[in-house]
C-alpha cells in the first residue's frame, strides 16, 4: 500500500543504527588502541590496567553528567571522545609511581607485608602529589579550551557543543580520579620490579633511547639550525594553509538521493505525474537503487509550499557492497544525470534528504550554493540571473546549476480600450464584476444541508469558461438594452507573467542554486566571485549576494576568529600564572604554532579541506599540545639542583622523560586514529577533526622532544643573555591582539534598525523597571499559596513540676493556615496583577520600539541630509571657482560670479 511505502521511506532509523555503530566502533577501538599502548609503553601489565580502569569510570562519570544536564548520547557527544587525551594525566602519574617503585626496590627487600606496603603507600602519595601539578594542570588547561568551543552558536553551535561538553565531563571525571582513585589502586596493584628486568617496553625504550641521545645532542649543540628550520617549517605550513580550499563541514553520507526535477512554470498536474513516471522507470533500471518515491506538491498542511511543477524524487540505495556499475555516490549521480538526459527539457538538482530539508530551514535554499541577485525590476533580476547561469558553467565542482523559476506562468491578460467602455456608458468596475463572477464565481446566497451550509457560487459552466475565445465572447449587458462581447471593449491575449515573487530582507530576489561535488565550497565560490566580477555588469541599484552553506562558512569562520584568540590567550594566561616565568610560559608555548604544522600538512595530505570540524579540532589541539610541554619543562625545574652543566640536565632530563612524552601523545593521537581512518556512516564530520589532532600531535611531539630542549638550553645559559623575552612575547602579543582587533573592526556592522530596537529593550530604564515589577507580580502568584511561617516555641509548663521541684521544658511547632477559600482569591487577585503588568509591559515596549524607530528614520534622514549638503557644497564650492576663473579670462560677467557666490553662501549656511 502507499502510505507503507512512505512511511518506510520517512523511517530514518537505518541511518541512525549506521551512525550509532560508527560511535560505538570508535569508543571500542579507540578504548584497545589506548590500553595497549599504554600496555606496551609502561612495559607493565598491571600499570596498563590500573590506567586503563580510568577509562570506564571516566565515561561513567561522563554519562552521568550527561544525564543531569540533558546532553544527548549522539555521533559528536560520544563518538568523538578520544580516551588517550582523557587518560593522560592518569599516565603522567602511574608512570612516575611505577618508576619510584622500580627504584625502591632494594628498599622494599626484607620488610615485612604490612610495612612494604606502608612504604608503597607513601611512595605513591609522594609521586602523586609531586606529578599532580603537571598532570592536573595540563587537563585543566584542555578544559578551558574545550569552553571556548562553548561559544559557537548556530549551526555549529548545535554540533561541537556536545563534544565539548561531554569531553569536559570526562575529563573532570579524570581529574577527580587522578586525585583519588589511582594513588590508592597504585599503591595496591602495582608491583616493584628490578631495574634490569627486560621487557617489551624497556627493550623499545632503549632503542629510541639510542636515536634520541645522538639527536638531542646535535640538535643542543646546533641551535641556530634547528631554530631556523623549526622556522621555514612554521611558514611554510601557514602558506600551505592559505592555499587550502574551505567548506563549511563536511557531508553526512545519508546512503539515499533526492533529485529535485525543475519542470516548466505552469506544469499541470497530470504531466508532473506523466514526466515523473519516466524519471522512476530510468532511475529503477539501476541495479544501485532498492526503491524511488516522488513527492509532487504540497501536503494538505503545506510546511514546505510547492507548486505541481515541483516535486521531490526519493532514491533510496541498496548498501555501497552490493553496487555493480559505480564505486561512489558522486559518480552514481553523474551516471543518474546522464541517463536521465533521454527525458528533454529538464535540469536537475542532486541532494539528499535530511540535507536538503536542513539548508531550506537554515538557508531557505536547497542547494549547497546560492547565488542571490537583489533588486527591484523582475525583467532585470531575471536577465542578470540568466547571465551569471551561463557564465559559471564550466566552473569546476560547480554541479546541478539550477535558476530559480520566476516567470513563464500563463495568464490571459485584459487591456481595456477606455474610450469605448465611456461610448458604450460602461465603467471598468462593471466590466471587472462581469468576469469575476463568470469565471472566478461570485456568492450570491446560502445553501443548508441539515446543520451545514455553503456558498451558492453563481459561474459559467465548465465547458463556457476554459478557452480564451469564452472570455472574448463574454455578453456585457448595455445601459440602454442589448449586449455586445467583450472583446469588443478590451483587447485580450495569452501572455507569461511572473510565478513568485521572493523576498530577502524587504528586497525582491532570484536564486542560482549551485550543489558541489568533488572540490570544496570556498575554491568554488571564489572562482564564481571572480567571473562575476569580470564577465557581469551588474546594473546600479542591484547587488549579487552568496548564501547557503557558504554563508554558514562565512558566519562560523568569524566567530572561531574571536573563539581561537581567546583560547590562544587563555592558554598563555594559565601557564603563566602555573610557572609564575613568562620564559618557561613562552617555551610551552612554542608547542601551539608547532602542533599546527603537523595538523595543516595532515589535512594537506588527505586531501580535505579547512572546515569548521577541522577549526574544532585546532581548538582542541592547542590545548592538547602543551600538556607535554608542561611535563617536560616541570622535570627539567625540579633537576636543576643536581646538575652544573645545563646542557647535561636537559640530555638527562630528555631521556627520562621520553617515555612518558610518547606515552602521553601516542595514547592521544592513536585514541583519536580509528575517528580519523573510519569510512562509516557519520565519520565524514569527526574524521577532519581528528586529522587535525593526530597530524598536530606528531609535530608538537617532535618539537618537545627536539625544540623544546634547544629552547631551554637557550633561555637558561649565557647564550640568553642578549635576549629580552618580556619584549619579544609582549611584541607578539601586540601583534596577534592588533591583528585580531582589526579582523573584528571589519567585520563589525553598521547598526541597523533591528540592533538599535535590541539595544533599546536591553538598556532602556523605563523597559527595565516595566520588566521588574513584571517579574514581582509574577513572584506574588507564585507565593499566593504560600503558607504562613512555621513557628517553633520553647518554654517551660508551670502545672507541670519534676520531683526536684524544677519545671518541666515544653517544645512545640505552631502552624496557622487561613481558609481555604482564601487562597484562591488571593491567587486570582495576583494573576490579575500579573495580566495588568504584562499588558503594561507590552504597551511600554511597543511605546519604546516606536519611538526609537521614529528616532532612527529621523536620524537617518537628517544624514542623508548632511551628505547631500555636503556634496552640494563642495560642488557649488568648485562651480563657484570656475565661475570666478571665467571672469578672470573674460568669457562672463559678473553677474554670473556673484550669483555662484551667493549660491555657496546659501548652502554653506
Amino acid at each position: 500500500p502507499e502510505g507503507i511505502v512512505i512511511n518506510g521511506f520517512l523511517d530514518r532509523s537505518e541511518l541512525i543504527g549506521r551512525t550509532t555503530f560508527t560511535i560505538i566502533e570508535n569508543l571500542v577501538l579507540g578504548c584497545l588502541i589506548v590500553v595497549f599502548v599504554v600496555v606496551l609503553l609502561l612495559g607493565n601489565f598491571r600499570s596498563g590496567l590500573v590506567v586503563a580502569s580510568v577509562i570506564p569510570l571516566s565515561l561513567l562519570f561522563a554519562l552521568s553528567m550527561m544525564y543531569i544536564f540533558g546532553v544527548d548520547a549522539n555521533l559528536m557527544s560520544l563518538g568523538a571522545i578520544d580516551f588517550g587525551i582523557i587518560i593522560d594525566g592518569a599516565v603522567i602519574i602511574v608512570e612516575f609511581i611505577a618508576f619510584q617503585f622500580t627504584k625502591s626496590t632494594a628498599v622494599f627487600t626484607g620488610l615485612s607485608p604490612k610495612e612494604k606496603q606502608a612504604e608503597k603507600n607513601k611512595i605513591s602519595f609522594n609521586g602523586a602529589s609531586k606529578m599532580m601539578h603537571s598532570a592536573i594542570f595540563g587537563q585543566f588547561i584542555i578544559i578551558i579550551v574545550f569552553i571556548t568551543i562553548l561559544s559557537l552558536s548556530g549551526v555549529e553551535g548545535k554540533m561541537f557543543r556536545p563534544m565539548a561538553e561531554v569531553f569536559s565531563f570526562a575529563l573532570i571525571g579524570a581529574m577527580i580520579l587522578g586525585l583519588t582513585y589511582v594513588p590508592v589502586v597504585s599503591s595496591i596493584f602495582l608491583k616493584s620490579e628490578p631495574p634490569g628486568a627486560k621487557n617489551v617496553s624497556v627493550l623499545l625504550i632503549n632503542f629510541l633511547n639510542k636515536i634520541y641521545e645522538p639527536t638531542i645532542n646535535w640538535a643542543i649543540t646546533h641551535t641556530k639550525a634547528i631554530l631556523i628550520a623549526a622556522g621555514i617549517f612554521l611558514v611554510g605550513a601557514f602558506w600551505l594553509f592559505s592555499t587550502m580550499g574551505a567548506e563549511f563541514v563536511p557531508t553526512l553520507d545519508e546512503g539515499d538521493f533526492v533529485i529535485q526535477p525543475v519542470l516548466k512554470t505552469g506544469t499541470t498536474l497530470s504531466n508532473t505525474v506523466e514526466t515523473i513516471t519516466e524519471i522512476e522507470k530510468i532511475l529503477m533500471k539501476f541495479p544501485e537503487v532498492n526503491q524511488v518515491v516522488t513527492r509532487i506538491g504540497a501536503a494538505e498542511i503545506p510546511t514546505d509550499p510547492m507548486s505541481m511543477e515541483e516535486s521531490d524524487v526519493i532514491v533510496t540505495l541498496h548498501p555501497p557492497s552490493e553496487w555493480t556499475t559505480v564505486k561512489s555516490k558522486d559518480e552514481l549521480a553523474e551516471k543518474f544525470n546522464e541517463a536521465l538526459t533521454a527525458i528533454p527539457g529538464l535540469d536537475y538538482e542532486f541532494t539528499q534528504p535530511i540535507e536538503m530539508r536542513f539548508n531550506e530551514l537554515i538557508t531557505g535554499v536547497r542547494a549547497d550554493l546560492a547565488i542571490k541577485v537583489y533588486g527591484e525590476d523582475l525583467d532585470i533580476l531575471l536577465k542578470t540571473a540568466e547571465e551569471i547561469e551561463t557564465a559559471i558553467q564550466g566552473v569546476e565542482g560547480a554541479a546541478d546549476i539550477i535558476l530559480e523559476k520566476v516567470d513563464g506562468l500563463p495568464q490571459m491578460k485584459i487591456e481595456y480600450d477606455r474610450a469605448k467602455i465611456a461610448k458604450y456608458g460602461l465603467n471598468v468596475e462593471d466590466l471587472n464584476q462581469v468576469v469575476t463572477t463568470g469565471f472566478a464565481g461570485m456568492s450570491t446566497g446560502t445553501v443548508f444541508e441539515g446543520e451545514k451550509q455553503f456558498d451558492l457560487v453563481v459561474r459559467y459552466g465548465e465547458p463556457y469558461r476554459k478557452d480564451i475565445e469564452h472570455l472574448e465572447n463574454a455578453a456585457i449587458q448595455l445601459p440602454a438594452g442589448g449586449s455586445i462581447p467583450l472583446s469588443e471593449l478590451a483587447k485580450i491575449s495569452y501572455t507569461k507573467g511572473p510565478a513568485k515573487i521572493s523576498r530577502d530582507n524587504t528586497r525582491r530576489r532570484i536564486v542560482i542554486g549551485v550543489n558541489v561535488r568533488n572540490r570544496d565550497l570556498q575554491s568554488v565560490v571564489d572562482d564564481i566571485q571572480a567571473i562575476v566580477k569580470a564577465k557581469i555588469k551588474i546594473p546600479e541599484g542591484y547587488r549579487v549576494d552568496y548564501g547557503g552553506q557558504f554563508e554558514n562558512l562565512q558566519q562560523a569562520r568569524n566567530r572561531l576568529l574571536i573563539a581561537v584568540p581567546i583560547a590562544l590567550v587563555l592558554i598563555f594566561a594559565l601557564l603563566y600564572f602555573a610557572f609564575s616565568s613568562t620564559r618557561d610560559a613562552f617555551m610551552i608555548y612554542t608547542a601551539i604554532p608547532f602542533s599546527a604544522i603537523g595538523g595543516i600538512l595532515l589535512l594537506w595530505l588527505r586531501d580535505m579541506p579547512f572546515s569548521i570540524s577541522a577549526g574544532v579540532g585546532f581548538i582542541a589541539l592547542f590545548g592538547i599540545a602543551v600538556l607535554n610541554g608542561i611535563v617536560m619543562i616541570e622535570h627539567f625545574k625540579s633537576m636543576k639542583d643536581k646538575f652544573t652543566s645545563i646542557q647535561e640536565l636537559v640530555v638527562v632530563g630528555a631521556k627520562e622523560r621520553l617515555r612518558p612524552v610518547l606515552l602521553t601523545a601516542s595514547a592521544a593521537a592513536l585514541g583519536f586514529l580509528p575517528m580519523a581512518i573510519s569510512g562509516s556512516a557519520g565519520a565524514e564530520v569527526q574524521r577532519p577533526l581528528a586529522t587535525v589532532v593526530v597530524g598536530g600531535l606528531i609535530s608538537a611531539t617532535l618539537l618537545t622532544l627536539v625544540v623544546l630542549p634547544v629552547l631551554y638550553v637557550l633561555f637558561n645559559s649565557g647564550k640568553s643573555k642578549g635576549i629580552k623575552l618580556p619584549k619579544v612575547v609582549a611584541s607578539f602579543a601586540l601583534l596577534i591582539l592588533g591583528t585580531f582587533t582589526t579582523s573584528i573592526a571589519q567585520e563589525t556592522p553598521k547598526l541597523t534598525l533591528e540592533d538599535a530596537l535590541q539595544l533599546a529593550e536591553k538598556q532602556n530604564f523605563g523597559i527595565l523597571a516595566s520588566q521588574k515589577r513584571l517579574e514581582s507580580a509574577q513572584a506574588l502568584t507564585r507565593s499566593s499559596w504560600s503558607l504562613g511561617k512555621t513557628e517553633l516555641y520553647h518554654k517551660q509548663d508551670q502545672n507541670d513540676i519534676a520531683e526536684n521541684g524544677v519545671f518541666n521544658r515544653v517544645w512545640g511547632i505552631r502552624q496557622s493556615f487561613d481558609f481555604p477559600t482564601v487562597y484562591g482569591a488571593q491567587k486570582n487577585f495576583y494573576k490579575a496583577a500579573e495580566q495588568q503588568e504584562s499588558a503594561l509591559f507590552e504597551l511600554d515596549l511597543r511605546t519604546l520600539k516606536k519611538e526609537v524607530s521614529t528616532a532612527f528614520v529621523t536620524a537617518q534622514y537628517w544624514n542623508e541630509l548632511e551628505k547631500n549638503y555636503t556634496f552640494l557644497d563642495s560642488l557649488y564650492g568648485a562651480f563657484a571657482k570656475a565661475a570666478l576663473r571665467r571672469l578672470e579670462t573674460g568669457e562672463s560677467n559678473l553677474l554670473e560670479k556673484l550669483t555662484a557666490e551667493g549660491k555657496q553662501r546659501e548652502i554653506a549656511i
